[in-house]
């Protein structure tokens, strides 16, 4: 099952910006890996909150479109909140 997720390029980095992010109803995330420059973007957060209870979520190779590109990513790390079912951060790896 493939998956594609409709994201954008964030500029503003750090713990108030993310709480900010996660009040208006969007996940920050990071998109790494060796020899390329990290990418910080955001979603929705309905956008992710019921694929990512899939377990193939966590297994196969998605694609995030940022800003009409679309790059090919892994799901290396997921951070939820302790007692909500919200995701709180997402870190992602360049295939």
């Amino acid at each position: 099952m493939s998956y594609t997720i409709n994201a954008e390029t964030r500029t503003n980095i750090g713990k108030g910006s993310s709480r900010r992010l996660r009040h208006a109803g969007k996940v920050p995330a990071v998109i790494y890996g060796p020899g390329k420059e990290p990418v910080s973007i955001m979603f929705e957060h309905k956008a992710i909150v019921n694929i990512q209870l899939n377990d193939d979520f966590y297994t196969t190779d998605l694609t995030i479109v940022i800003d009409g590109k679309e790059v090919i990513v892994r799901t290396k790390a997921i951070q939820r909140h302790a007692f909500k079912q919200m995701v709180e951060h997402i870190d992602f790896m360049f295939v």
